[in-house]
């Protein structure tokens, strides 16, 4: 099991900047892949809407949902899902982190202090 916690987002969003601090300051290994060098690949968003779910995983408020037209708002697990999250992984809800074996999205300190025990 990979002890260092993998961090899935972009790097100048805010919940990100927030996040990376708070694994910093507690001293937490991390390895952060930005979806804007490094896109999900269809396996990665697959498990992820298979575990996590559409309806966690997909960023419903931010503007490049908005901007979609109707067609490509299903939420329903698809290829196509799987396709629209690959190739505007700013629909991703952020971060994405994984951690012995646990996932999360979002960052809300009193979540991540109970994963990783502080």
């Amino acid at each position: 099991m990979d002890s260092k916690a993998q961090v899935y987002g972009i790097k100048n969003c805010d919940t990100v900047k927030k996040a990376l601090k708070w694994l910093t300051q507690n001293d937490i290994a991390f390895d952060f892949h930005d979806f804007k060098k490094e896109a999900p690949t269809e396996e990665l968003v697959s498990l992820w809407l298979e575990l996590i779910g559409p309806k966690t995983l997909v960023n419903q408020r931010g503007t490049t949902w908005r901007k979609l037209d109707e067609s490509q708002k299903s939420l329903e697990l698809s290829a196509k899902l799987v396709q629209l999250l690959v190739e505007n992984s700013s629909i991703i809800k952020r971060p994405v982190l994984k951690h012995s074996g646990n996932w999360s999205v979002g960052f809300k300190a009193e979540i991540w202090q109970k994963l990783f025990g502080k």
